[in-house]
């Protein structure tokens, strides 16, 4: 029996988490019982979402209806499910009717809807909920100006059930927003829900001379029945503790000069029929105005506008504005009225909600996902080439800007964002205090999970422990890992690492001479995976089990899976290295793609998109035909070679048996499986395995040229999930002659003396680098091996950076005096508490160092 804990707990919210297995307890076709803690059965609904090698349940998905929520739960394995509220799907006539036992969607099959009504009971609330877009053939003028500006509405062209109930029914709808614009909406349906969440995704296919998205959203129409005094309007204020709502109605009765009676007007604040007027009020009412419009503007992470007015054709009144919007809103009346809103409104900003003719029949909302008000977005790339025509000069530009440019590659033609919706159908406004709760709900979304012991029982994920302050030594690295992670929380706030493209990723290096993040240089700025802090935050998450560490890593993974990465086009499956713009760099590769960085996500929610994003890279080595990620440093004269594929053992190979063993563990596909194992094989086989750098690969038949005999380390083979993959490969057991024994040589061998090294391969190692975060490759070694002065070793180059040939880093330099400072004052833009000595690369790789080596040989760090 497991136990699960809220990480968030939901209000009237339905739920979806994942659940991990230890090998061999649970079986393929076994059902699953949820009860309370306190024993009460709840109605559950469970799926497969991977399997261990011997076909037992690695990890399962599970989801259970709105209820008001318990404290904690117990899921048993073995023992049928609790009957109860169903989400009902029929389909008929080009219909898809889903019903959740208090709300029914009607969606047609295609055309111009994401759903034609909904209804609550025999009450229609809205219909016609529907995408729309703005499209610029230029950009916005500096100082304004009119441009012609194309509508569209987004056309569905297939719709799918993927899951039909009992508790969650998910349809998925696919188009384009007009002639461009590939889109991917998923609607979430859960057993006695009265909202439905709505995860869009949309693709880049425009082309950045020319077209200029000047607003997309999502569009419904509320039926309007009561009298427009008896009609509200609420808007999310400032997100944070408890959320303030803009609070009026179409037709106000408060601060007249007549008094309608005290009992109306309260009755219109909290949301209900203000009942019989005084006379002095109730004859006058056609002269007091109906406000038919509002608008509330999120321009930036620090503020938006608000404003109303009666009427198109008449003139905006202002209303007292605010910081950072919940980004949520409701529209109707005393019958009956819709919530809607966008997760993480003001994150990613420019956003705006609209409300327009509230005082007719047919009131419509959009939620904006790009507002109209801002600039027409602008997606091209950021300077013109600067002369760099040739990879000679390109890579001359590399050593002053790190940035690796190529004309023509800094294109997001194919990058993707992902946001989150909800839709609400009330029966009447709802109390101040409930918009207060759905607006959180939305934003910080229920989750049940495991705790870190669970999984960690589970063997789970590799090599990490639960937190160890059981000395000093332990407790300062502890304290460090929270200073490490503090410190990007902060920092993403003080820098604003906020807005449509940009929210979820951080920044790469620091410039202590200007206080700020070098955002502006090249491939100093945005990260884009970088050295793996996706992997450090998931451990980080997974040892403490922190909400605040949770969300932080989810908002990476929805940023890093998809603007990082190419959905469509030549560079489908492939990801750009960091840049002033995340799609900037020349250097596409599977390393940023990695499917290494999506698996936490989506076996702790079984979230479908980040499923869409792992299965894109169902054959990842066929992107090894596209461009040769050494193609500008080869001195050999290769060509893509379908039977003879270049793959570095390192980033490449890591990348490519990640996307390997996520499709074999949750889709059973055996020709992943084959590729992985024979690959696996053929390292083994290598007379220098690992250490070789790099084998030919024959599409064909997934196989490697073992007959290589050379050695070609890099200091960034191992700092892109390989260490990770690795041990979770070889705890499987697969069985795979010489793999561990390479890559034990490879652990062994990175950080020995040059002595060693020349003795064993006759050669010593060049090219050692980043001595601290491959500690934790030597750690690995001395646990498989059993050799204590080997840990010991670990454990010293953990600490000192000895035998560094190319980068000493400050974290190892700087042994107690991890402090912010607090700079202000005239050169700088705003206050700042900065760390200088911190940068993404040392932060994420001492972080796993420090995971990696307390949970190994955590033993010997007193010794040491």
């Amino acid at each position: 029996m497991t136990v699960l804990r809220w990480l968030d707990r939901p209000v009237d919210q339905g739920v979806t988490w994942g659940v991990p297995w230890p090998r061999g307890t649970a079986a393929r076709d076994a059902a699953f019982a949820l009860a309370e803690a306190g024993g009460r059965e709840v109605p559950v609904q469970s799926w497969v979402t991977a399997t261990w090698p011997d076909g037992s349940v690695k990890w399962t998905a599970h989801a259970m209806g709105a209820h008001d929520p318990a404290e904690s739960y117990l899921l048993e394995p073995g023992r049928e499910p609790a009957a109860g509220p169903r989400v009902t799907v029929e389909r008929a006539d080009g219909l898809l009717r889903v019903g959740t036992g208090v709300v029914t969607w009607t969606i047609e099959e295609r055309g111009g809807t994401l759903a034609r009504s909904i209804s609550r009971g025999s009450r229609e609330i809205a219909r016609d909920v529907r995408l729309v877009s703005l499209r610029q053939s230029e950009p916005t003028p500096d100082e304004g100006g009119g441009v012609p500006r194309e509508r569209a509405t987004g056309m569905v062209e297939r719709v799918t059930v993927e899951q039909d109930g009992p508790v969650r029914a998910v349809v998925r709808l696919e188009g384009r927003h007009g002639d461009w614009l590939p889109f991917s909406v998923r609607l979430y349906f859960y057993a006695g829900a009265e909202d439905v969440r709505v995860m869009h995704t949309f693709v880049w296919d425009g082309d950045v001379e020319r077209d200029f998205l000047a607003g997309l959203g999502l569009r419904a129409d509320v039926v309007m029945r009561d009298e427009p005094h008896d009609r509200h309007v609420r808007l999310a204020g400032p997100e944070g503790g408890t959320t303030g709502f803009f609070t009026e109605a179409v037709r106000g009765l408060t601060g007249l000069r007549q008094d309608p009676g005290e009992a109306a007007r309260r009755a219109q604040i909290e949301g209900r029929p203000a009942g019989e007027l005084h006379p002095e009020v109730g004859d006058r009412l056609r002269y007091i105005p109906t406000w038919n419009d509002y608008t509330l503007d999120q321009s930036s992470a620090d503020g938006f506008t608000l404003r109303k007015r009666t009427a198109e054709g008449h003139s905006w009144v202002t209303v007292p504005a605010g910081t950072r919007s919940a980004g949520y809103g409701y529209v109707g009346g005393v019958s009956g009225g819709l919530g809607f809103g966008l997760r993480d409104f003001w994150r990613l900003h420019p956003t705006r909600l609209d409300i327009r003719n509230a005082a007719t029949d047919l009131a419509t909302v959009t939620v904006w996902l790009w507002s109209p008000s801002a600039p027409a977005m602008d997606l091209r790339f950021y300077h013109d080439g600067l002369g760099q025509e040739t990879f000679e000069q390109q890579l001359d530009a590399l050593e002053i800007t790190y940035e690796d440019y190529e004309p023509g590659f800094g294109d997001p033609h194919g990058v993707a964002r992902t946001h989150e919706l909800t839709l609400r159908a009330h029966d009447a406004t709802p109390p101040p205090a409930d918009l207060a709760a759905h607006a959180a709900a939305m934003n910080r979304p229920g989750l049940l999970a495991v705790t870190p012991e669970r999984v960690l029982e589970a063997g789970v994920f590799g090599v990490w422990g639960l937190p160890d302050r059981s000395t000093p030594a332990h407790a300062k690295i502890e304290d460090r890992l929270d200073f490490l992670f503090e410190h990007y929380v902060r920092e993403r706030e003080q820098r604003r690492w906020y807005g449509f493209w940009d929210y979820g990723d951080v920044m790469h290096t620091y410039d202590p001479d200007r206080h700020t993040w070098r955002y502006d240089i090249g491939g100093y700025a945005w990260d884009n995976s970088e050295l793996s802090p996706d992997l450090w935050l998931w451990l980080q998450y997974l040892r403490t089990g922190r909400s605040d560490v949770f969300r932080f890593a989810e908002a990476m993974t929805r940023h890093t899976g998809e603007v990082d990465v190419y959905h469509l086009g030549r560079w489908k499956g492939l990801g750009s290295r960091h840049n002033v713009q995340h799609w900037g760099c020349s250097c596409k590769q599977v390393r940023i793609s990695n499917a290494a960085y999506r698996r936490f996500y989506y076996f702790l929610t079984a979230d479908e998109r980040t499923g869409d994003l792992m299965d894109e890279l169902s054959v990842p080595e066929e992107t090894f035909l596209v461009v040769d990620p050494q193609r500008k440093v080869r001195e050999d004269g290769y060509t893509p070679d379908p039977s003879a594929l270049s793959i570095g053992l390192g980033t490449d190979w890591g990348a490519l048996a990640a996307a390997w063993l996520t499709r074999w563990e949750r889709h059973g596909d055996e020709r992943a499986k084959d590729r992985l194992l024979g690959t696996m094989a053929g390292i083994g086989a290598l007379p220098h395995g690992f250490l070789t750098g790099s084998a030919r690969l024959d599409l064909a038949t997934g196989r490697f040229d073992t007959t290589r005999d050379d050695i070609s380390i890099s200091h960034l083979s191992s700092l892109f999930g390989l260490p990770e993959m690795c041990a979770e490969l070889i705890g499987l057991g697969l069985d795979v002659p010489g793999f561990e024994r390479a890559w034990l040589d490879y652990c062994r061998l990175y950080l020995a003396t040059p002595e060693q090294q020349e003795a064993e391969v006759g050669q010593r190692l060049t090219g050692i680098s980043l001595v601290q975060a491959h500690s934790r490759l030597t750690a690995y070694a001395a646990v498989r091996l059993e050799d204590a002065e080997l840990a010991a070793w670990a454990w010293r180059k953990f600490y000192l950076d000895e035998g560094d040939q190319r980068n000493r880093n400050p974290l190892q330099r700087r042994r107690d005096d991890w402090e912010v400072t607090l700079v202000d004052g005239p050169t700088v833009l705003s206050p700042v508490r900065e760390a200088p000595f911190v940068s993404t690369n040392t932060a994420s790789q001492y972080a796993l160092a420090a995971i990696h080596n307390l949970a190994l040989i955590g033993k010997h760090l007193t010794e040491y």
